[in-house]
């Protein structure tokens, strides 16, 4: 039998053995995979509004509650991490896209998570593909780099006043 690959869980559903292929999420050798939830926010051209993030309109989005979401070809979605991060006052973190994903044409913007941050982490996520891509809740989407730096910032996220602290769900652009 052996060991099963890292990518594969192996699972019991009535008396029957189901073996379903996932992306790796955790702790790994050099950061931490996240998941997103079951909750995405697909950028849609349907209203014909602008985006505009000095005024944001609602009607750019389609909302999608399920387990994965399927990003239209050369379209953009937005989703919340699984995970609750408390960052400390000494450590940035620098988020990048999993190469599975890279390889279907999906791009993880990389923004910084500042030292000091509390909350779920919004990941950004765009199909440069000509094609749908599906995305999956609860499988790894993006890993998280932590660096620690010789002392803590001077003035942490939590000490201005985040605008995005202690954010829970999907949180549009705060202007």
């Amino acid at each position: 039998q052996g060991t099963l690959p890292k990518n594969y869980h192996m699972g019991v559903m009535n008396d029957v053995v189901v073996d379903e292929r996932i992306l790796s999420f955790g702790l790994s050798s050099a950061g931490y995979d996240v998941c997103l939830k079951e909750d995405f926010r697909i950028f849609t051209n349907i209203n014909t509004t602008v985006i505009d993030p000095l005024a944001f309109d609602d009607r750019c989005l389609h909302v999608h509650k399920g387990p994965y979401a399927i990003i239209p070809p050369n379209s953009y979605m937005l989703g919340t991490t699984v995970e609750w991060f408390n960052i400390p006052a000494d450590v940035l973190v620098v988020v990048v896209g999993k190469s599975s994903l890279a390889r279907c044409g999906l791009a993880i913007t990389a923004t910084p998570i500042e030292p000091g941050f509390s909350g779920n982490v919004v990941i950004e996520v765009a199909n440069l593909s000509p094609s749908p891509v599906k995305v999956y809740a609860n499988m790894g989407i993006a890993q998280f780099l932590f660096f620690r730096s010789n002392e803590p910032c001077g003035v942490s996220y939590a000490d201005m006043g985040g605008k995005y602290q202690n954010q829970t769900g999907v949180q549009l652009a705060i202007v």
